[in-house]
């Protein structure tokens, strides 16, 4: 939080200059990446201040004249645009495909209901990912909300695939899921609507920090080795009139993105969620993030019965077990 002050810029470029160092790998997410992109904007007038206040000589300022910045960025929710993958992610999304195989295991034996809530105050990429991979019959996502009488369409769905034999029903919800007219739609809401409609027996797994821990994934291992050599290529190509980059993931290849394009890009999702402007901010998200949910729409139609209409034959075996006492 200080260093959102100038105040606190202005202590953070001195610790810099007196420890010798111009070049700056910044790891975060939209907020720390838009710091260091304010930080560079103003390092000129930071040394100038320190130089006026004595703080730092004017040597030391010359020789320091210009900060070179990289960004790599790190956030499970792959919220940044401009990378298709974020360092992260994919262990987080790991942690919850282990979390939902253990769900379906006890839902599937007790013909239970669970609500998975998952991180995403403002993006709902975790859910959505997480709901696609593991077949989910709803999912909950702040770009997508549902429209008026989503509570009918859900009870309707899960009354129809227990009805074609299903035993059991597992609904996905990012934390900042909300309605199409802003509401939250909290994980409590999801349990008591099911559990008072249509009387399953409903819990809630709420994973929390699980998700952001453990050890990472092999994929989340090779994309940070990858972005961290190109980072400092980056800053050993860098010169004076170079403009801070951000090192993302297109096509599976690390390229150089300028640091304010992303930062903007990724600003103009957050204004169009705010004013409910949902198709726009699923277009900013990506291709990536809009053909995931096309697919989830798609697959999420109802499934085919689960048993078959045709006849069944009923057969009885009798065994006479005084034969094989005889035999003994």
């Amino acid at each position: 939080k200080e260093f959102r002050e100038r105040p606190g810029r202005l202590r953070a470029a001195k610790n810099l200059i007196e420890h010798g160092i111009n070049n700056i790998v910044c790891i975060g997410g939209d907020g720390s990446l838009t710091g260091a992109h304010l930080f560079r904007k103003e390092w000129d007038s930071l040394l100038q201040e320190l130089v006026e206040k004595k703080e730092v000589t004017q040597e030391n300022a010359s020789a320091y004249k210009h900060l070179n910045i990289v960004g790599l960025v790190g956030s499970i929710d792959n919220d940044f645009c401009g990378t298709d993958m974020t360092i992260g992610t994919d262990s987080a999304l790991h942690r919850i495909m282990e979390a939902i195989d253990c769900i379906t295991t006890t839902a599937s034996s007790h013909q239970r209901c669970f609500v998975l809530e998952v991180m995403g105050r403002h993006c709902g990429y975790l859910a959505l990912v997480s709901a696609l991979g593991s077949d989910a019959d709803w999912v909950f996502i702040p770009e997508a909300p549902p429209g008026p009488g989503w509570e009918d369409q859900l009870c309707n769905k899960l009354q129809n695939t227990r009805e074609m034999g299903q035993r059991l029903n597992i609904i996905v919800l990012a934390e900042g899921a909300i309605d199409s007219n802003g509401k939250q739609i909290s994980s409590e809401d999801v349990r008591q609507l099911i559990s008072t409609r249509l009387k399953y027996d409903t819990r809630i797994t709420i994973l929390g920090h699980v998700q952001r821990g453990g050890s990472p994934s092999a994929f989340d291992r090779l994309l940070a080795t990858r972005m961290g050599t190109e980072a400092v290529l980056a800053l050993m190509e860098a010169t004076p009139t170079s403009y801070p980059v951000v090192i993302a993931l297109s096509g599976n290849q690390t390229v150089r993105v300028p640091l304010m394009h992303c930062v903007k890009k990724t600003l103009a999702v957050a204004e169009a969620m705010s004013e409910r402007r949902f198709k726009e901010a699923q277009e900013l998200r990506g291709r990536s993030f809009k053909g995931n949910l096309e697919t989830y729409i798609r697959l999420s139609k109802l499934r085919p019965k689960l048993f078959s209409n045709k006849q069944v034959f009923n057969f009885s075996i009798n065994i006479d077990l005084s034969l094989q006492r005889s035999n003994n």
